[in-house]
């Protein structure tokens, strides 16, 4: 079997594959130190099943500390799915976080130090055996896990990551390391279309177990994600890796349930984010946006999203529910039921009695960590064929009903799939607050769900990202990149601003780069924001993408 031309810079790590804990803020610069090359990986199977596990871990993080920061706190919150269940006076999404927690994704020792030591690891696997298959999948998930990195904060390190010891990283542009990934993705898939008779053992490959076929299809829909994700920063760029990409020369596309790509590693363990999410009183519960949204469609996925309001749980037995005393659920002046309620997001006033009674967010132990689904990917087509015009591979409505029976299917309602697309008066609920302590009197847009070829672009936009959203449920930062992007969908305005830069209508567009950065690498993140992120280094500045014509 030929060797594969690495092209990822090495970075090794002594001793052990299986890192060791650390706290949620570990010391990110660690990774660019130059250690000591690992053994011979070959001599013991589990070293690659190691390895792959923790590359694996860094895309949607199994330490619980971890994925409460920069999926639930985060993403869940800013993307508009969560809302902070506990007394945080400090949030995300209140725009006030302190330094450890908009710091994590960056310098947490769990996403790029267990990402890049453990690819250094595979790398030397592969060199020693002639294998290049490990090594192309691994890129692949490199991709999956950096791009979300770069999407909250624009320019960060990454070809210089543990490059000849370096220390003080340098960073690259938003539009450089997009770029880049555009190049490893194409690498990663012709090295496997290259190898077709190659698989990987199902202890490596806890995705799509070692079928290679289907990562060549992740790979494909990942850079049909990204193409969409620069549609305004570079339309001739994205016009052309989107229509590469569901080329069926290339290897085709995520085209079904069964090819999701789903992190399969929770079949003896606790999936992190509920952990994350059951912590003390639940410190993530859903959004009055969600809510809002499940209520007015009467989605049949309602149920599989959401708890019932009050519903017992770990921390209090018997919490009261928001019911009358003949056992209805009760209701606003406007008929809105009580039954599934969320909490308005960045609320002014807290408190814990009250927001135990509120729905929980419906997430099972064993459940796979999602990484991209079918359903994306036919909003993805969609859009690219309505908003932009491209060749799609058929036309929008045909995707944006088909996104819409994939979602349903995987949720297991798909008998009301008929129903639901054909839906053209159901519009979103309006937002109800049974306690009154977060009030908001606004009007959520009346979007529809039933494909109108009429619309303008712009409502088309609208109708598709809504549904998208409620389709990617739990992953919050791809919906809040959709939203930076995009201005969909609507969500309600937060309650309580605790920045002087944000404007509460549009909320946060990036997060800060750590304050060790100005002192451990200080003439490389000075250089970063003055010559790539083009604004102050602060809440407000917009990432390279960011850039939709009058949003």
């Amino acid at each position: 079997m030929p060797k594969m031309e690495i092209k990822i810079n090495k970075l090794m790590a002594g001793g052990a594959l299986l890192l060791a804990a650390t706290a949620c803020t570990g010391d990110y610069l660690d990774i660019n130190s130059n250690q000591a090359q690992p053994g011979d990986l070959t001599a013991d199977g589990f070293a690659l099943v190691s390895s792959m596990t923790n590359i694996c871990s860094t895309v949607a993080p199994s330490d619980v500390n971890c994925t409460q920061f920069v999926d639930c706190l985060l993403g869940g919150t800013l993307g508009g799915y969560f809302s902070d269940g506990a007394n945080f006076t400090t949030s995300y999404v209140r725009n006030n976080a302190p330094d450890n927690w908009t710091s994590v994704f960056m310098s947490d020792s769990k996403i790029i130090s267990t990402l890049f030591t453990n690819i250094s690891m595979v790398e030397g696997y592969c060199e020693t055996n002639g294998d290049i298959v490990p090594m192309a999948v691994a890129q692949i998930i490199k991709v999956a896990a950096m791009h979300r990195v770069t999407d909250c904060y624009g320019p960060i390190p990454y070809s210089a990551i543990g490059f000849e010891g370096a220390v003080k990283t340098p960073y690259d542009s938003q539009e450089e390391i997009y770029n880049k990934f555009f190049d490893e993705l194409a690498e990663a898939r012709q090295i496997l279309l290259d190898n077709p008779d190659e698989a990987l053992s199902p202890l490596v490959d806890k995705v799509y177990s070692g079928v290679l076929s289907n990562w060549i299809r992740f790979a494909n829909s990942l850079q049909l994600r990204l193409a969409l994700r620069i549609s305004y920063a570079n339309p001739t760029l994205a016009k052309q890796k989107a229509e590469e990409a569901i080329n069926p020369a290339n290897g085709g596309i995520i085209e079904t349930n069964e090819q999701n790509a789903t992190w399969k590693n929770y079949a003896t363990s606790t999936n992190s984010m509920r952990t994350a999410i059951m912590y003390n009183a639940h410190d993530s519960r859903p959004s009055a946006e969600i809510a809002c949204y499940l209520n007015g469609y009467k989605d049949p996925r309602t149920e599989k999203y959401l708890t019932e309001s009050g519903l017992p749980n770990a921390s209090y037995d018997t919490p009261e529910q928001f019911k009358n005393a003949d056992g209805s659920w009760m209701t606003s002046p406007e008929g809105i039921s009580c039954q599934y309620i969320g909490i308005r997001r960045g609320w002014q006033t807290f408190n814990t009695s009250w927001s135990v009674r509120f729905s929980d967010i419906n997430i099972a132990g064993n459940t796979p960590a999602l990484w991209m689904n079918a359903s994306e990917v036919c909003f993805l087509r969609a859009e690219g064929a309505a908003v932009f015009g491209w060749d799609m591979g058929g036309d929008a409505e045909t995707f944006y009903n088909k996104g819409i029976q994939l979602s349903l299917e995987d949720y297991g309602v798909g008998d009301a799939y008929a129903a639901y697309i054909a839906d053209a008066t159901s519009v979103p609920a309006q937002f109800y607050d049974p306690t009154g302590l977060n009030p908001w009197n606004g009007t959520i847009p009346a979007v529809t769900i039933k494909w109108d070829e009429t619309l303008d672009k712009e409502a088309k936009q609208q109708k598709i990202i809504t549904q998208k959203w409620l389709a990617n449920w739990k992953l919050g930062n791809e919906a809040w990149a959709d939203y930076r992007r995009t201005g969909y969908p609507f969500l309600i305005p937060v309650a309580y601003n605790g920045s002087n830069v944000v404007d509460i209508n549009r909320g946060p567009r990036r997060m800060p780069y750590p304050s060790a950065e100005y002192t451990d690498n200080l003439a490389n993140v000075q250089k970063a924001v003055a010559d790539y992120l083009k604004g102050p280094d602060n809440l407000a500045t917009r990432v390279w993408w960011d850039c939709k014509p009058g949003l």
